[in-house]
C-alpha cells in the first residue's frame, strides 16, 4: 500500500481518465476526495473507492471559480485533514477550424485545461509546503506537444499545462514538492467519442467512427489506450517510486509520440 495514510484529491473524478486515477490511487492505498462538476458522477466514484475499503469523499465543485476551488480543498481538510496529493485532471475538448474559432469557445477551453490547473494547485501548495511535501500530478496530453490544427485551443491548453508543470516543480523543488505531469494519446473514452463527432464526422466529413479506427491504426502498440494505462503513470508518479523525478512530461501514447 504505497499511499497508505495518505489524502488524494482528483478533479475530474466522475468518469474516464479521472475516475480510473481515483481508483487506482485508492488501491494504492490512499483515502481521495473525488471532485466532478457533476455531484451524482462523484458520488458513483466515491461508492466504489468505499468499496474497496479506503475513505472517499465526492465533492461537487467548479474548478473554475474561486469559490468552487476553495470549497474543494475546505471540504478535503473537513473529511481527511490532510492533503498529500492533487491530481489535476479536469478537462474539456472543443474543436474548430483555425477561421471558425470563437473567443467564447477559446475561454471555455483554457479556463478549464489550463487556468484550473494552475489555481488548484496555488490553493492546495499553502497546506503542502506547511508539510514539507506533497506530489501533484498534471493530465496534459500529447496534444501539446504536437500540432492540432483541429483543435487549437486544446492543443494550446494542454501545452500550458506542461509548461506550467515544469515551472511549478522548478518554483518547489526544494520546499519538498514534486510536480510532473502525464501526456496521454488517443484514450478510449467520452471525450474521443466526441471527437470523432466533431472532427471526424463534422470537419473531416468521414462516417461516424472512422476516424477513430484511423487514429488507432496509427498507435505502435496497436491498441487504443484505456484510462487505466494513464491512471497507472499518475499513481507511480504520485509514489515514492519516483522521488527523484520532477518537472518531467511523461508520454503515455502507446509510442505514437517519442520526444
Amino acid at each position: 500500500m504505497e499511499l497508505d495514510e495518505q489524502v488524494a484529491i482528483v478533479t475530474g473524478a466522475g468518469r474516464g481518465i479521472g475516475r480510473a486515477i481515483a481508483m487506482e490511487l485508492a488501491s494504492l492505498g490512499a483515502d481521495v476526495a473525488v471532485v466532478d462538476l457533476d455531484g451524482s458522477s462523484a458520488e458513483r466514484t466515491a461508492s466504489d473507492i468505499q468499496n474497496l475499503g479506503r475513505a472517499a469523499t465526492p465533492i461537487r465543485a467548479d474548478v473554475t471559480r474561486e469559490e468552487g476551488r476553495r470549497a474543494l480543498v475546505d471540504a478535503t481538510l473537513q473529511a481527511h485533514a490532510r492533503i498529500d496529493i492533487l491530481v489535476n485532471n479536469a478537462g474539456i475538448y472543443r474543436g474548430a477550424p483555425p477561421l471558425e474559432l470563437s473567443e467564447e469557445l477559446w475561454d471555455a477551453v483554457l479556463g478549464v485545461n489550463a487556468k484550473a490547473v494552475m489555481f488548484c494547485s496555488q490553493a492546495v501548495l499553502p497546506i503542502m509546503l506547511a508539510a514539507g511535501r506533497g506530489v501533484i500530478v498534471n493530465v496534459a496530453s500529447m496534444a501539446g506537444k504536437m500540432a492540432t490544427p483541429t483543435s487549437i485551443p486544446y492543443g494550446v491548453s494542454k501545452a500550458a499545462v506542461i509548461s506550467l508543470t515544469r515551472s511549478l516543480a522548478a518554483a518547489y523543488a526544494r520546499d519538498g514538492v514534486r510536480v510532473n505531469c502525464v501526456c496521454p494519446g488517443l484514450v478510449d473514452t467520452e471525450m474521443w467519442q466526441q471527437i470523432d463527432r466533431d472532427v471526424g464526422v463534422g470537419q473531416l466529413g468521414k462516417e461516424p467512427g472512422q476516424y477513430w479506427q484511423e487514429r488507432i491504426a496509427s498507435i505502435p502498440l496497436g491498441r487504443a489506450e484505456q484510462p487505466e494505462d494513464v491512471a497507472q503513470v499518475v499513481g507511480f508518479l504520485a509514489s515514492s517510486k519516483s522521488g527523484y523525478m520532477t518537472g518531467q512530461a511523461i508520454n503515455v501514447t502507446g509510442g505514437m509520440i517519442t520526444h
